[in-house]
């Protein structure tokens, strides 16, 4: 007994650990609580993994598009009937591109005289993938112009990228680059270049879009450049600029800059995307894209052209037909009386009286009916006749033949 009671005493005098079995019995927990340190750790380690995976979801893909264009050939030599493989890696995703073969032309300088010095009836389209890259065979044919000779290729819409390659065509003829003839003064555009200027509603209507291509050119060489010609070309498409030359008057020193405005215009009508091109000296020195909106004016006036013209075009047949028609004798009554005035057929309301002075009407035109008696029912007296009766057959009883 003794032995039992201190047994008791120290089971209640020992601390009791958690999820064990007290003084009372309690049931011991099968999942033993964790270690208060460990939720901070597994809170810490998760907020870690979920910024990782935002850090890693907002990262932007590589660009692509930022990468240099790059071009390359499968051979660098074919002659007139012959192919050649062009590859290309660096360009925007999904961008239609043309490949030409051109003359008087070279890497380092490009295509100066423009596509005109390409072949353009064997030039190829071609689409870059979702990587930016192409592949395609191109025909070889000999440019309008002589070698040296490269593979033209340039994007068709958007921001304007082109690349060349060089290129020999076998039996075409070779022909050193013509010198620039800039007297010693260099040019070279020093801004973006833009477009002033605002379409009116003349130009809504079809008329010649107009803008000023503005720039600031600086004289990169030795001697000063007086009056410079400057050539501004519109290209619409794959179609190739039309330049028009025009002058500024003025003089740049060396080291010199100065803000050129130069008027540029379409033709009547264009819409869509256009490029200005600006040329000093055959070389290009800018390129400004231009986006022209339809002339919807030029769409309502055909719209309501075929909607007024079938309208009057009907009312005319309408006169004729009630002219040439026969008139019959008497007409109906309807609701609407006709006059003719002159030429055409004037339709008059017809007047409506208020019903008082149409009864007052019929009131007064009663009577007058009503008096009229036939010949042989006049109230004159017989001569024969006792006084006061009437010749005409009464009441008293039948009469018969013959009598008086």
């Amino acid at each position: 007994m003794v032995e039992s009671a201190r047994a008791r005493r120290r089971a209640a005098a020992a601390p009791r650990r958690p999820g064990g079995r007290g003084r009372r019995g309690g049931h011991r927990s099968r999942h033993p609580a964790p270690a208060p340190a460990a939720l901070p750790r597994a809170a810490l380690a998760l907020a870690l993994l979920l910024a990782a995976l935002g850090v890693a979801l907002a990262a932007p893909a590589p660009a692509r598009a930022a990468d240099k264009p790059t071009l390359t050939l499968s051979k660098s030599q074919a002659g007139t009937g012959g192919s050649v493989t062009v590859s290309g890696k660096g360009w925007r995703p999904d961008t239609l591109l043309m490949m030409l073969v051109c003359g008087q032309a070279a890497p380092a300088v490009g295509v100066p005289g423009g596509t005109n010095s390409c072949a353009n009836s064997r030039g190829r389209a071609v689409t870059t993938d979702g990587d930016g890259a192409f592949r395609k065979r191109l025909p070889v044919a000999e440019p309008p112009q002589a070698c040296p000779c490269v593979v033209h290729v340039a994007t068709v819409t958007g921001r304007k990228t082109a690349v060349d390659a060089a290129f020999k065509v076998a039996g075409h003829p070779v022909r050193p680059l013509p010198a620039r003839q800039d007297g010693g003064g260099r040019l070279s555009v020093l801004t973006d270049t833009r477009l002033d200027g605002s379409g009116s509603l003349l130009t809504w209507f079809g008329s010649p879009p107009t803008r000023r291509l503005v720039f600031t050119v600086g004289n990169v060489g030795s001697t000063p450049v007086r009056n410079p010609v400057f050539q501004v070309g519109t290209s619409h498409g794959v179609f190739a600029p039309q330049w028009e030359e025009q002058q500024w008057r003025g003089t740049i020193a060396p080291g010199r800059k100065a803000q050129i405005e130069l008027s540029v215009e379409l033709p009547a009508g264009a819409h869509g995307d256009y490029l200005v091109s600006l040329r000093y000296a055959d070389r290009v020195l800018a390129e400004q894209p231009w986006g022209v909106g339809r002339p919807w004016g030029v769409t309502l006036f055909w719209v309501l052209l075929c909607v007024v013209v079938p309208a009057a075009v009907f009312r005319v047949g309408m006169v004729l037909v009630d002219r040439l028609r026969p008139d019959r004798g008497r007409r109906p009554p309807g609701r609407h009386r006709t006059s003719r005035v002159g030429e055409f057929t004037v339709r008059l309301p017809r007047l409506r009286l208020p019903q008082s002075a149409v009864t007052a009407e019929r009131e007064t035109a009663a009577p007058a009916a009503t008096t009229t008696t036939l010949p042989w029912f006049s109230p004159d007296a017989d001569p024969g006749a006792p006084a006061g009766q009437l010749s005409a057959p009464s009441d008293n009883g039948p009469t018969t033949k013959g009598e008086s």
